[in-house]
């Protein structure tokens, strides 16, 4: 039995005794959020300089022409065909804004070199202005970079990388210019949306806030959405109501669902899977081909081979040419190897876990789980999503 099945095996142990021993809740907070109440992405095209000869080469030519374009501005003027830097790195500038953000709020940037670059490290990003979706700007960033990273290279074009160079970040790098009108006030209601929809879950948000505040204020609209009315003494305590409904503990439910992944080899299962009676049995085929090549040396003091001469094997294994030409003869070895493994019967209704304690007493690898876990969903005895990533 492998290391990694054993691991699989332990992990469905643990989600056993988890599930049936303790049922814990998840904080409404953690499960949903508020309809309205998100962060919105900015962005930016930027320049960093104060490179150490690592920015982009003068192939590059929209670097070259932002750098002329901001010398410009600055009322400084030349050509893009005599500049000729190594210091300098094009760059787009990345940040989000989050809800409720007022003017003057420090917010991190994410800085990536969209040239040919080699590294960041050292640099300082100059002023640039980040823009939403709507073209409006938003926010200003500008400071010297934190990469973690570095890249070291040699003449010969050897060298060291470590991280990724290419990618740096400000912490607080930019400042909000503008912000996002968004007001809970004189709210009547409000949208609670579940990060993973489901009609089970949904009423169980909506039976915990009713029983909680002793009145009917939350209604499920559907699997992923509840509509909240906001009483009349929280008007003015909005943030209050949410703080008490965000922090209320509920059992979230879920489909019962098999995720696996064959690139890496691994099997997620949840808790609600069942199995109906069905029998497997699997053997694994591997197939060994092997090629060398021989060399076959001509007698000694032989003549030239004549025309059309092949080799000759003689007693002992040893191949001769008749005349004086060396030849190189290839030679295939093919093993087939096949486990002879039983059949195993599941009964009806048994649990994940046990089928897979029992396909782990036959033998199989987390590789062959996921074909046998294809081929009873394909049977139709797999009471569960599959879900291939």
């Amino acid at each position: 039995m492998s290391g990694r099945f054993r691991f699989l095996l332990l992990i469905i142990f643990i989600f056993n005794i988890f599930f049936t021993s303790t049922v814990i809740g998840a904080r409404i907070k953690d499960i949903a959020s508020i309809k309205g109440i998100r962060t919105n992405q900015l962005f930016g095209y930027g320049l960093v300089i104060g490179l150490n000869g690592s920015g982009d080469k003068g192939g590059t030519s929209f670097t070259i022409q932002g750098l002329v374009n901001m010398l410009g501005k600055m009322g400084i003027y030349v050509s893009a065909a005599d500049v000729k830097v190594s210091n300098v790195a094009a760059v787009m500038v990345s940040a989000k804004l989050p809800p409720f953000a007022r003017t003057g709020k420090k917010v991190d940037v994410i800085v990536s070199s969209i040239g040919d670059a080699k590294s960041l490290q050292g640099g300082t990003l100059l002023l640039t202005t980040l823009k939403g979706v709507d073209g409006k700007i938003y926010a200003l960033a500008q400071g010297p970079l934190s990469v973690g990273g570095f890249s070291v290279g040699g003449a010969a074009g050897g060298g060291v990388t470590k991280n990724h160079p290419t990618v740096g970040r400000i912490s607080g790098g930019a400042t909000i210019e503008r912000e996002i009108p968004l007001s809970l006030k004189d709210k009547r209601e409000l949208t609670i949306m579940l990060s993973n929809p489901d009609f089970t879950t949904a009423t169980r948000v909506a039976n915990t806030i009713n029983s909680q505040f002793g009145q009917i204020l939350a209604k499920p609209i559907d699997s992923g959405n509840l509509e909240i009315k906001i009483p009349d003494y929280f008007q003015d305590k909005v943030v209050n109501l949410l703080a008490k409904l965000e922090g209320l503990e509920v059992i979230p439910d879920s489909v019962a669902k098999v995720v696996v992944s064959e690139k890496t080899g691994t099997v997620v299962i949840g808790e609600n899977v069942r199995v109906q009676t069905v029998a497997v049995a699997h053997g694994n085929l591997s197939i060994q081909i092997k090629e060398t090549k021989e060399v076959s040396q001509p007698l000694p003091f032989a003549p030239s081979p004549p025309d059309g001469a092949t080799p000759t094997k003689l007693e002992g294994g040893v191949i001769v040419t008749p005349g004086g030409a060396t030849v190189v003869t290839p030679v295939s070895e093919v093993a087939v190897k096949e486990e002879d493994n039983r059949l195993l019967l599941v009964p009806k209704g048994r649990t994940i876990g046990e089928l897979v304690r029992a396909l782990n007493a036959i033998g199989v690898t987390p590789r062959d789980l996921i074909t046998i876990l294809q081929a009873i969903k394909a049977a139709g005895a797999l009471h569960a999503e599959l879900e291939i990533i």
